[in-house]
């Protein structure tokens, strides 16, 4: 979706550092190069030129204060809508009509896991779902985000192609393996890492003899095949996937050596509550 650009909300953001400018408060150094002045990107010098004046903060990890983080928050912004929005005016106004995503992802919550920045995705491309360990779970009864958003994109926007992504060092996945059969879940995050529990009985059974993180690993990569599985649970997915209007596909991102992994299930060759795979790639 793509959000109406508001004067007001330039004006607000100027106002909120003026205020702060009139509070006696420290200046913070971060907004000694941030210079507003409405909405004209011209009073803001680029993230190139900022480092060669500073090495500027060029990550949100290595900035302290409220104002900082949002005075980044803004500039980014504001490059954004004048080195891109402005660029592809008429792409842009297209997408406020409409969106037309070819993919529907499925990645893990996790802040070092962005799509949009590891695989290039653009504006209008993706419909994105994010939670706690990329989980599809089984269908259910009653509404959920999850199948409320497969819905949405399987029947309304009509994408052609449904990718899970995982990733390693998954510490959705280190709880899901580090949980007690026996046990009730305890939290939130148990009581949904626990739609794993297949892919975690299947990666137990196969890797009893490895390490704990060498299991996890296994884990991260069973439990995406069997999300792509648990999609073939929901009627209109299964349809598409079986008239070949949607291919399934599963993804793994290891950020430790930046490499991707990407395959498909093989619909045609599956077996019940089995899968294999097909078109496997390594990206380094």
């Amino acid at each position: 979706m793509v959000w109406p650009i508001r004067e007001s909300l330039c004006i607000t953001g100027s106002r909120i550092i003026c205020s702060a400018l009139r509070s006696n408060a420290p200046y913070p150094k971060f907004m000694n190069w941030i210079k507003t002045d409405g909405c004209h990107a011209t009073t803001l010098p680029s993230f190139k030129e900022k480092q060669q004046e500073d090495h500027g903060y060029e990550n949100m990890a290595e900035i302290n204060g409220y104002m900082n983080l949002f005075g980044l928050m803004k500039q980014r912004f504001l490059n954004f809508k004048n080195q891109k929005y402005i660029k592809e005016l008429e792409h842009f106004q297209s997408l406020a009509k409409a969106q037309y995503p070819k993919f529907m992802v499925i990645a893990c919550a996790d802040s070092r896991v962005c799509p949009s920045n590891v695989l290039g995705f653009q504006p209008g491309e993706v419909f994105m779902i994010r939670n706690i360990a990329n989980l599809v779970p089984i269908m259910k009864n009653g509404a959920s985000e999850c199948n409320a958003a497969l819905e949405f994109a399987v029947s309304t926007l009509q994408v052609e192609n449904i990718l899970v992504i995982g990733h390693s060092s998954c510490a959705g996945i280190e709880a899901l393996m580090n949980m007690q059969d026996d046990t009730e879940p305890r939290s939130f995050i148990h009581n949904w890492v626990a739609n794993g529990k297949v892919a975690k009985l299947k990666t137990k059974a196969a890797t009893s003899h490895l390490s704990f993180d060498q299991q996890c690993k296994f884990c991260e990569k069973e439990s995406i095949n069997q999300s792509l599985l648990n999609l073939l649970s929901y009627p209109g997915i299964e349809d598409r996937v079986r008239k070949e209007l949607v291919s399934i596909h599963g993804g793994y991102y290891d950020f430790s050596n930046c490499s991707f992994e990407k395959w498909t299930l093989d619909f045609k060759e599956r077996e019940k509550n089995s899968y294999v795979v097909k078109e496997k790639e390594l990206w380094c």
